[in-house]
């Protein structure tokens, strides 16, 4: 029996996901988390086998929380289940541990799919995805001005796109107000922007957050 951690802050997505697995022999829902937060407390007490977790939630995010996972601990597999099929996102999550990544728009097969392959120890990327970012290789007008920043840079640059000050940022992951506030000035110099509202409009063109 394969035991699944649903982390998504839409509960119509874990319902949706609850009720595919539950169809299928041998997977098991022992939890359901809608924050980063939520999923490492229920992690360390439920101790999942597979974690379908997305990118963009509230607090800390699916970026730091599957590194922290991973850390904690390594034989639990991840797959990113997001809208985000293109920019950094794929490479980042990858290197952060996730070891799955298939977007909101695959179907219920490529999803078993995905799941039974990183189960048996197998790197999966949908082929949505794959496609996506051979596209971006090729195509060199398609260079997205988030590739640059780091995967912390990154994440912190979704936690503004939140809403997050520098000290609620600053709480979360346990960092001083003086480190966020450095990477925040790295972010708006990487990207060439100026304030909070031209990141927004420049992650809207380049769809960094979901719509």
């Amino acid at each position: 029996m394969i035991k699944v951690l649903l982390v998504d802050d839409h509960e119509l997505v874990r319902t949706g996901l609850k009720g595919i697995l539950e169809s299928v022999d041998g997977y098991q829902v022992i939890g359901e988390a809608e924050t980063g937060e939520e999923a490492l407390a229920l992690t360390k007490v439920q101790v999942p086998d597979l974690i379908l977790m997305d990118i963009n939630m509230p607090g800390i995010g699916g970026l730091e929380t599957t590194r922290k996972i991973r850390q904690f601990n390594p034989d639990i597999k991840v797959i990113v289940l997001t809208m985000h099929k293109e920019g950094p996102f794929p490479a980042n999550m990858i290197r952060a541990g996730a070891k799955g990544y298939i977007t909101k728009n695959c179907g219920v097969d490529e999803t078993l799919l995905a799941i039974s392959e990183v189960m048996n120890g197998k790197l999966y990327i949908s082929n949505e995805v794959a496609q996506a970012i051979a596209q971006d290789t090729l195509t060199a007008t398609n260079i997205n001005p988030f590739d640059a920043l780091s995967q912390r840079e990154l994440q912190i640059m979704l936690m503004i796109l939140q809403g997050l000050k520098v000290g609620d940022i600053a709480d979360k992951l346990s960092l001083s107000t003086k480190t966020i506030s450095t990477y925040r000035y790295r972010v708006f110099d990487k990207l060439k922007v100026k304030n909070e509202s031209e990141m927004a409009q420049l992650a809207i063109k380049y769809n960094m957050t979901e719509q």
